[in-house]
């Protein structure tokens, strides 16, 4: 298995369509780079073998239905394979989530199926709704982003007891507190 080389938008007849293969969906900036490319629907097909596996998968998930006002489609293994190695066992759920704004899930959770039973979920997504509520929403966090504020991390350092922000204790809190110019770097800064 290697890394891929970008990530694919689908222009189909339903929808504008991506897929983050189960960890992919624990990056941010995964799904946000497909929204902001114009992803409607992105899929997430996972194989989780325990329940803290596969919560990290869900909730991580749900934030960026959220984030990125984007319908996620989850589909995960369940069942056993005990003559296969590394999947004797699978916790998953299948699940369509909407953003969590009016006129969506209420809970964001469109339909969900039950845990580790094979089946399939459905549910109608309204894609002119979507693409609505991305421009007029209660929150707009695709509009929103102030990329500028990710140039720089600033780094305060007690010089009282010696502190550094780049030195071997940690920062502590409280009085006598000091700006140290940090150098500006990210994808968003000029000459980085």
């Amino acid at each position: 298995m290697s890394r891929g080389r970008g990530f694919y938008l689908y222009h189909t007849e339903y929808g504008k369509i991506a897929i983050l293969v189960c960890y992919d969906v624990e990056f941010p900036e995964a799904a946000r780079v497909l929204a902001e490319a114009g992803a409607q629907i992105l899929f997430v097909p996972s194989c989780t073998d325990e329940r803290q596996g596969f919560c990290r998968v869900r909730y991580c998930a749900q934030a960026r239905a959220i984030e990125n006002q984007i319908y996620i489609v989850m589909a995960g293994t369940v069942g056993n394979l005990p003559d296969v190695p590394y999947m004797a066992t699978h916790y998953g759920q299948a699940a369509i989530l909407t953003p969590s704004d009016y006129f969506f899930a209420r809970d964001g959770i469109a339909a969900e199926g039950t845990v580790n039973q094979e089946q399939m979920v459905i549910s109608d997504v309204n894609l002119d709704l979507l693409d609505e509520r991305r421009i007029s929403g209660t929150l707009i966090p695709l509009n929103d982003l102030i990329r500028d504020a990710y140039d720089r991390v600033i780094h305060y350092a007690d010089r009282r007891n010696g502190d550094s922000p780049t030195g071997p204790r940690a920062l502590t809190p409280g009085a006598g507190i000091e700006l140290v110019s940090p150098k500006p770097r990210g994808p968003y800064t000029s000459g980085s």
